[in-house]
C-alpha cells in the first residue's frame, strides 16, 4: 500500500513572474506535461501571447494582472486562477526584478524594493495559497532562488540579502509544513540568460565583471537557459509524493577546454574584463 495517496490527475499551477524568462518557460514546460497553468505579471500583453502560445500547443492557460508588492492584486489573481482552474496544487514563485549597485551607494529605497519583490512579494503569494493546500493535505510551493544567496557576489547586494532571506523562509516552510502533506523547495539558478539584468548599460557591467573576476566568481562564459530551469522545477513538482526534493542548484557547464572560445575567453579574462 503507498505511503500517500497519488496527487490527482488534474494539478491546476501558478507561475508568477509568467512574462518573460524562467517564469515564461516554467508555465511552457509545465503546460506541456499537463498542468492547467495561471499566469500572472504585471506585463499582461506579454501574457496573453504566452497564452495563445500554450493553447495553440494544446495545453491550458489563462492569464491575470499580478504585482507581487501589493495585497490586492495577490488576492484577486490568486481567486481569479481558482475560479479559471480549480484549486491550485503548485505555485511556482518566480516574480522579481535585479538592480545592481555597491550597497553602500543605492539608497535604502532601491534596496527596499527588492526585498518587496524577492521577499515580501513570495511570501504574500505563498500565504494565499498554502491554507487551502493544508487543508487538503497536498501541494507544491516552489520558489525561484539564485546562486547567489549561496555565494554573495559584489553589486548584488540588495537582490543577494533578498534571497538569502528566501532561502530562510523556505527552511522554515519546510520544517513548519512538515506532516501536513505540503512541500515547500527552492531552485536555484546559476547564471541565465533572461531579460533580468541584460538591460544594463555597459557603464554598470564593466565594474560588476571585473569584480566578479578579482573574487573568482566568473569562471567561465557560459550560461543557462531558461528552459533548463524550467525542466528542473518541473521535476521537482513531479517528484512522487513520499521524497521531497528541498533544495536544488543548476549551473551552466563550462565550455570544453582547448576550444577556440575557450581561448578567446582566457585572453579576455587576461585583460580583466571577462564575459
Amino acid at each position: 500500500m503507498p505511503r500517500f495517496d497519488p496527487p490527482p490527475a488534474r494539478r491546476p499551477a501558478i507561475v508568477t513572474g509568467a512574462s518573460s524568462g524562467i517564469g515564461a518557460a516554467t508555465a511552457e514546460e509545465l503546460a506541456r506535461r499537463g498542468f492547467p497553468v495561471a499566469l500572472g505579471a504585471r506585463r499582461t500583453d506579454k501574457l496573453t501571447d504566452l497564452v495563445g502560445k500554450i493553447r495553440d500547443n494544446g495545453g491550458e492557460a489563462v492569464a491575470f494582472n499580478l504585482d507581487v508588492t501589493d495585497a490586492d492584486s495577490v488576492k484577486s489573481f490568486v481567486a481569479q486562477s481558482i475560479d479559471a482552474l480549480g484549486e491550485i496544487e503548485l505555485l511556482v514563485s518566480g516574480a522579481g526584478d535585479m538592480f545592481p549597485g555597491r550597497i553602500h551607494e543605492l539608497s535604502t529605497e532601491a534596496f527596499n524594493d527588492q526585498i518587496q519583490v524577492h521577499l515580501i512579494g513570495a511570501n504574500r503569494v505563498a500565504t494565499a495559497v498554502l491554507p487551502d493546500m493544508v487543508a487538503r493535505q497536498r501541494g507544491d510551493v516552489i520558489f525561484v532562488g539564485s546562486d547567489v544567496a549561496l555565494q554573495q557576489r559584489p553589486h548584488m547586494g540588495a537582490y543577494g540579502a533578498a534571497k538569502a532571506a528566501l532561502v530562510a523562509m523556505v527552511h522554515n516552510l519546510r520544517m513548519e509544513l512538515e506532516g501536513t502533506g505540503v512541500r515547500a523547495s527552492i531552485v536555484h539558478p546559476g547564471p541565465t540568460l533572461t531579460e533580468m539584468g541584460w538591460k544594463l548599460s555597459a557603464e554598470q557591467v564593466g565594474p560588476m565583471l571585473e569584480d566578479w573576476a578579482k573574487w573568482g566568481q566568473a569562471r567561465h562564459s557560459y550560461f543557462l537557459r531558461p528552459q533548463d530551469l524550467a525542466r528542473a522545477i518541473a521535476f521537482v513538482a513531479e517528484t512522487p509524493r513520499g521524497a521531497h526534493i528541498v533544495d536544488m542548484e543548476v549551473q551552466p557547464e563550462a565550455p570544453l577546454r582547448d576550444t577556440a572560445s575557450d581561448r578567446q575567453n582566457l585572453q579576455l579574462g587576461e585583460e580583466g574584463m571577462p564575459k
